[in-house]
């Protein structure tokens, strides 16, 4: 398994700020870029895995919507996401 409890806990605690803050948008961002470049490297072996395709699709419309929402609350909050987590290439 590759996203285990710990990893999810260190996750939240690097960006969420505590390993029980799951709610913040920050700690969500994080998460689901952890999934998105899973799956991209799992896609890049099975290319026919559709399945695994719309999720990832799904899963960038998750996180492109918590950026937009965190863009409009607090714009130095999505500067330091997106530097940390280096979503903009």
């Amino acid at each position: 398994m590759y996203l285990t409890k710990e990893v999810k806990a260190d996750i939240f605690a690097k960006h969420g700020g505590a390993a029980v803050n799951t709610g913040s948008a920050e700690g969500q961002i994080a998460l689901f870029t952890f999934r998105i470049n899973h799956l991209t490297g799992h896609l890049k072996i099975n290319r026919h895995d559709y399945n695994t395709e719309r999720s990832l699709v799904k899963l960038v419309g998750k996180r492109r919507s918590l950026l937009d929402y965190l863009k409009k609350k607090d714009i130095n909050r999505y500067r330091e996401i997106i530097k940390e987590l280096n979503i903009r290439k």
